[in-house]
C-alpha cells in the first residue's frame, strides 16, 4: 500500500485517487480547461470539487507543442493566482504544481501553499529541481518525456518504449533517494516524446511500472492518443478518455490526471466495484 507524507498527514493511495486539472492560461491544448482571471479559476474549482476529486493540478504553462514561452514570472504571476484561488475554495485537497522551473516550485510550495511538484521534464529541464524538490521535502511526480516541449514530437524514437521509460524512471527515482527524497510517484508521460503507437505500447505494459515500488499517476485526459486513433479533437476525446481510464485503473494506475473528474469518478467506482467481487 502507498500512501504520500503531504505536510506531516499521510495521504492514503490504497484506492485510486481523482486529481482535477486546473489551467490557469489562455492556450491550453484542451481549450475547455483554459482559465485564466478569478471568476473563472473559481467556477472550474467549484466544479471539480463537486464532481468528486480528491486532489487538484494546477498549471501555469502549455507544454503543448507550439505553444509560446511563457517567462518564470509570468509563470509565478499565474500560479500566484489560481493558488490563492484554491486555498479559498479547497484548502482541505492536496495541490500539485505543474512546473518544471526548480525556482516556480519553490515558490508555489514557500509562498503558495502548494502540497506536491509535478514536472513534466523529470529534471531534465532545470537541474536544480531534484536538489529543490530534496529541500522542499514534498511529494515530487516525475514525469518521463523525451526531448523538450518543443522537439518531442518531432521524431520520437524508442527500441522498446516500455522498458527504456521504466530504466529512465528507475535510474532518477535511485538518485532521488540518495537525495533524501522520499515520496515520488511515477508518470510515464502519455503524448511527451511518444508516437501513437508508442503510447498504446506504454499503456499496454503499464503493469510493468509495478517494479519501481512507487505510486503511479497517469495523464491521459483527452490527449492525442485518443483523438488521432478515433478521429476528431480534444474536445470529442470524452468516451477515449475514459475508456484509457477504465484500463489504467486496472493495471494498477493509483491518480488520474484528468479534465473530466465526473466521469474518471464514474470509471473508478466501476472498476473498484468489480474489483472487490473478484
Amino acid at each position: 500500500m502507498h500512501t504520500l507524507n503531504i505536510k506531516g498527514k499521510l495521504f492514503d493511495l490504497s484506492e485510486p485517487r481523482i486529481m482535477g486539472i486546473l489551467n490557469v492560461t489562455p492556450d491550453s491544448f484542451f481549450a475547455g480547461s483554459r482559465t485564466e482571471h478569478e471568476e473563472e479559476i473559481e467556477k472550474r474549482l467549484h466544479q471539480i470539487v463537486e464532481e468528486g476529486a480528491e486532489m487538484i493540478d494546477v498549471g501555469a504553462y502549455s507544454s503543448r507543442p507550439g505553444a509560446d514561452d511563457v517567462t518564470p514570472e509570468e509563470e509565478m504571476a499565474r500560479l500566484r493566482r489560481g493558488l490563492k484561488v484554491v486555498e479559498k475554495i479547497c484548502p482541505e485537497l492536496p495541490v500539485s504544481v505543474d512546473t518544471f522551473r526548480a525556482d516556480v516550485a519553490r515558490m508555489a510550495v514557500e509562498e503558495g501553499g502548494a502540497d506536491i511538484v509535478n514536472d513534466i521534464a523529470g529534471g531534465e529541464m532545470d537541474k536544480a529541481m531534484f536538489r529543490t524538490v530534496a529541500k522542499l521535502r514534498c511529494p515530487y511526480i516525475l514525469m518521463h518525456m523525451q526531448g523538450t516541449p518543443d522537439t518531442m514530437q518531432l521524431a520520437p524514437h524508442y527500441e522498446n518504449v516500455s522498458r527504456e521509460v521504466t530504466v529512465w524512471l528507475a535510474e532518477r527515482i535511485d538518485r532521488l533517494h540518495q537525495m533524501g527524497c522520499c515520496d515520488i510517484i511515477a508518470d510515464p508521460g502519455f503524448g511527451f516524446g511518444k508516437t501513437l503507437e508508442h503510447n498504446y505500447e506504454l499503456l499496454n505494459h503499464l503493469e510493468d511500472l509495478k517494479e519501481l515500488n512507487v505510486p503511479l499517476l497517469v495523464g491521459v485526459s483527452r490527449k492525442s492518443m485518443v483523438y488521432k486513433l478515433l478521429g476528431g479533437s480534444p474536445a470529442e476525446a470524452l468516451n477515449g478518455t475514459t475508456v484509457l481510464h477504465t484500463i489504467s485503473l486496472l493495471k494498477g494506475a493509483h491518480i488520474l490526471r484528468v479534465h473530466d473528474v465526473k466521469a474518471a469518478v464514474e470509471a473508478k467506482r466501476i472498476v473498484m466495484a468489480c474489483q472487490k467481487n473478484s
